[in-house]
């Protein structure tokens, strides 16, 4: 059974973001991390942007909220975003890694730690590295790797990267990412 998806983007991962959510229904079973970088001094309008496209809330959350289904939880501007122990959102403004914060590394290498082999991580386009090393702990963790297909992607050297750092589960487009998501929807979180 999954027990989380954690979603990495940057450049040109908008637009698959918001297709993934406008698919998913509020009884989604895994609750959905969003790992995306943004702009770290425009701290609104993003959460309100993917709201329209989704059918699920989508909340940014605070320090130590509890993680449950039933949200698209999304790290907030200019914080990194771990998960803790006990399936709990940590808050760190530390230095930026890989030029970001939030780190795409940072909160893949905890979500990793905190579900192990019940996880789902998928890295979508964007323009640097960070990510890779994040996903390759998913892996290592017993965990499912996915990329968006670089040919797809707008600016592909995310799941570039990621492709050269582990041998990743799945390379898929944006509809079948979509297929992905639906497959849990129906198996009720079990692993694919």
């Amino acid at each position: 059974m999954y027990r989380a998806i954690i979603i990495g983007g940057s450049a040109g991962s908008f637009q698959v973001v918001a297709r993934i959510l406008s698919t998913l229904d509020k009884d989604f079973p895994v609750p959905v991390l969003l790992v995306l970088h943004r702009l770290k001094h425009v701290r609104s309008g993003f959460v309100e942007a993917l709201s329209i496209k989704s059918s699920i809330p989508v909340k940014e959350p605070v320090d130590k909220d509890y993680i449950r289904p039933g949200f698209t939880w999304l790290a907030p501007s200019n914080y990194h975003l771990y998960v803790e122990s006990g399936n709990r959102f940590a808050l760190s403004t530390e230095p930026q890694v890989n030029h970001s914060r939030p780190s795409v590394d940072l909160s893949f290498f905890s979500a990793a730690k905190e579900y192990r082999r019940n996880l789902a991580g998928i890295i979508l386009s964007g323009a640097n590295k960070d990510g890779a090393a994040g996903l390759k702990m998913v892996g290592d963790m017993g965990g499912t790797t996915i990329v968006q297909d670089p040919s797809e992607c707008q600016v592909p050297v995310m799941p570039l990267e990621s492709m050269k750092l582990t041998k990743v589960h799945y390379v898929y487009n944006t509809e079948q990412i979509v297929s992905f998501f639906k497959k849990i929807r129906e198996n009720g979180q079990n692993r694919q």
